[in-house]
Order: C-alpha cells, then sequence, then structure tokens
C-alpha cells in the first residue's frame, strides 16, 4: 500500500486499555474548545483583543517563578502528560460544518490547527508546578518533524480522538508524539501519527526557559525517549548540510547535471557546440517554475493565539490549503495528503502583517506530488520580506502525474 501503516504508539498499558475500549465505559473526555480554554487560563491570556497588551504585562511578574536550572524542577514520566481529547463530530453534528469540506471529508487544515493546540497543552502538563495556577513558561511550537497518514478519508460525521505525550526532553524543548484515531464500527483505529517539537520561553516569550526532565520507565518508553534524541540529531545535521552552507556531494552534483543535459536543446542549426541557454521541455512534463500558486493572508485579531501573535496553526492550515490548490492545478485530479514533513517556525507573525505564501511543486513520481509552501510575512513601510516558515506537503493523485523539471540551479 502506498499509505504508511501507522503504528500504534507503545504505551504503559493502563493508557493503552483506554485507547482501545471503544466506547464502552469511557470517562467523559475533554474536547478542543475545552484544550483552547485551559491554554487561556494556563496563560492568563485575555480573551478580549483590547486587554491583550495589559494582560502580557501581567505576565511579567512570573519571571520570578522561572527554575534558574533545569536539576532545580522535578522529573517526569511520559503518562504525567499523557492526554486524550475528543473531537465530537459524530454526537456534535453542530460543529460538523467547521470541518468539512466540499468532498464530504474532514478539513486537513482543521486537524493541524487541532494538533497544534494540543501539543502545547501536552507540553503545559508536563511542566505544570502545584500551586501554580499560571505558567511561568511561554511554549510555542518550534516544528513539525513529521506527520504520516495511514487512512485516505477522515469521516466529517463520526468522532475522532486525540492521545498523546511528551516523548523526549532537551534543557528548554519537548518532543511531542500525538496519534488520531476515528470511530468505526465500535471502535478507534488509527489515522495518523504526528510529531512536533515544542520549546519553551521565558513569561515574555524573549529568551529560553528551562522544563521538566522526563524519565523513561522501561525498555518501550526508553525507545521512544532514544528515538527523540536521534530525530534531534538528525534535524542538527540536515540544517549543517544544507546548501547554503555545504557544496552539493558527487551524487548531488550528477543529478543535478544529468537533470540539466535532459533539457539542453541538442537540435540548433549551423551551430557547433550547445548553447547552454537553449532549453527544451522534455515529455510529459512541467517547468517547475510553471507549477506555482501564490496567496495572501491579512492576519486579523481572530486569529491570534495565547501570546497575541498569530496562531501556528492557522499558518499551517492556510499554507496546506494552498499546497493542497497546488498540488490539485499540477495533478488536474484531487490530491490526497499522505505526509507532512519539517514544518519550520522561523519566526513569529505579528497581528496585521500581510502574510505572503508561496506554493511550489518541487518533485514528482509516479502519483506523487511533493510541494513547498513558503511563508513570509511583507512590511508595507519598509516594502522587505521576511521568511517565516517553510513547509512540506506529499500528495498522492488520483492519477500519475507530469514530471517537475527544474529549469535553473536555484
Amino acid at each position: 500500500s502506498a499509505y504508511r501503516l501507522c503504528t500504534m504508539w507503545k504505551l504503559p498499558s493502563i493508557l493503552a486499555k483506554t485507547l482501545t475500549s471503544g466506547t464502552r465505559g469511557s470517562p467523559v473526555l475533554p474536547d478542543m474548545s475545552e484544550v483552547r480554554s485551559r491554554l487561556r487560563d494556563i496563560v492568563g491570556a485575555s480573551t478580549n483583543w483590547r486587554d491583550h497588551v495589559q494582560a502580557m504585562q501581567e505576565r511579567k511578574a512570573l519571571h520570578t517563578l522561572l527554575a534558574k536550572r533545569q536539576e532545580d524542577l522535578p522529573p517526569r514520566r511520559m503518562k504525567d502528560s499523557y492526554l486524550e481529547v475528543i473531537l465530537p463530530l459524530g454526537s456534535q453534528p453542530e460543529i460538523r460544518e467547521k470541518y468539512l469540506n466540499v468532498h464530504n471529508s474532514v478539513r486537513f487544515g482543521r486537524i493541524l490547527e487541532d494538533l497544534d493546540s494540543l501539543g502545547v497543552l501536552i507540553c503545559y502538563t508536563h511542566t505544570k508546578q502545584e500551586m501554580q495556577p499560571k505558567s511561568p513558561l511561554s511554549i510555542v511550537t518550534a516544528l513539525v518533524d513529521k506527520i504520516n497518514l495511514c487512512k485516505k478519508i477522515i469521516y466529517p460525521d463520526r468522532d475522532i480522538k486525540f492521545t498523546g505525550s511528551v516523548s523526549w526532553v532537551g534543557k528548554t524543548s519537548m518532543e511531542v508524539k500525538m496519534h488520531m484515531l476515528q470511530l468505526l464500527d465500535g471502535d478507534y483505529s488509527p489515522v495518523l501519527d504526528a510529531t512536533f517539537v515544542m520549546v519553551a520561553r521565558d513569561p515574555e516569550n524573549k529568551r529560553p526557559a528551562f522544563v521538566n526532565p522526563l524519565i523513561p520507565e522501561g525498555p518501550e518508553e526508553e525507545e521512544i525517549f532514544k528515538q527523540g534524541e536521534l530525530n534531534k540529531l538528525r534535524r542538527i545535521d540536515f540544517s549543517t548540510a544544507s546548501l547554503l552552507k555545504m557544496a552539493p556531494t558527487a551524487e548531488e552534483r550528477n543529478i543535478i547535471h544529468d537533470l540539466f543535459l535532459n533539457t539542453l536543446d541538442t537540435r540548433q542549426e549551423g551551430v557547433g557546440t550547445v548553447s547552454f541557454r537553449s532549453r527544451k521541455l522534455p515529455p510529459n512534463s512541467v517547468w517547475m517554475e510553471d507549477a506555482k500558486l501564490k496567496g495572501l493572508q491579512i492576519c486579523h485579531p481572530q486569529e491570534r493565539n495565547i501570546f497575541n501573535r498569530i496562531f501556528g496553526g492557522f499558518l499551517m492550515r492556510k499554507a496546506f490549503e494552498l499546497g493542497w490548490a497546488t498540488a490539485c492545478s499540477y495533478g488536474s485530479s484531487r490530491p490526497f495528503i499522505v505526509s507532512v514533513d519539517d514544518i519550520m517556525f522561523q519566526r513569529p507573525v505579528e497581528v496585521g502583517s500581510l502574510l505572503l505564501l508561496s506554493g511550489q511543486v518541487c518533485y514528482t513520481e509516479n502519483n506523487y506530488i511533493q510541494v513547498r509552501v513558503h511563508s513570509a510575512v511583507y512590511d508595507a513601510d519598509t516594502r522587505e520580506q521576511q521568511t517565516t516558515n517553510i513547509f512540506h506537503f506529499t500528495f498522492i493523485s488520483e492519477s500519475e502525474v507530469p514530471r517537475v523539471v527544474p529549469k535553473t540551479y536555484g
């Protein structure tokens, strides 16, 4: 199957029982509106845009609650941060429309928003200190490492359950693993696995802050923790191997050269040598520069997060929707999301920003389409753009798609 099988994340047996028990005798679980309400309470965020400055000023006093060293914070276990949340699409029809797309399935962009909110709440649960109703930490999404889907269709009229826990902890960062399941024939079956990385900062969201260490219990949890450490090392290797820092390898140079040679026009008459400037498109191919879509968002106060910046889940939803439209127009048929990789949050987006989104098909193979979405904020005063995020989405189309071919080295 083209779809990777979702692996049920190994949890302590008492938690695993809850996951597989279906609806029989389950406790009442919090829903997504409760998740967002809890986040506002933990941070002390105002629900009124006009009061946000005062609410953020009041957070400054929480500086005294920050730990001076990580060793001063009590260690936590994976099950301490474990949460289950329900999205009651089946039992509460009135919320369906927000999640519904024209193909009568669930809008994946909405799921990205919910995963982002849940990931932050899981981290606040891990770092919660007794006797402190408000947290001194500002916890924000640093990157989405990977989301793998094993279901093509998410049904809009059946309950969804999200589960998750902190899976690895550094000094100031936390990896969160989350899972989404949907109720089918009385049992919850896996839909996707997601890995997010969150960072903790001081109450004003200016400097890094220490978080509670994580103590894995038993071989299964040790394996999960070790995988988190490997993920961190892989990300470091990936960033140091950037083309902006390091020349292409011999293998990469050969790939680039072959792509280039395939597009040279060798049919020029009366010319002894082929001109590097004369290029032709190979059969059943599309120039990369012709496989783009662009969009613009005005960032209104309604889309702000608990720290009065633009909500990362909203940015992911808008980028995904442009990425989907890019894949749809390229493949001329409905694309299905298979995987989300390497969403990097490079800088926050302020309320009132003009957000420029650019979708680009960057690789194709058989039915698969890889789309990169670049997002930048435009400063109307200086007329400058600054990159805020880069997104990578992999789609599968219903039929084979043309090959995308780069024309320039970039």
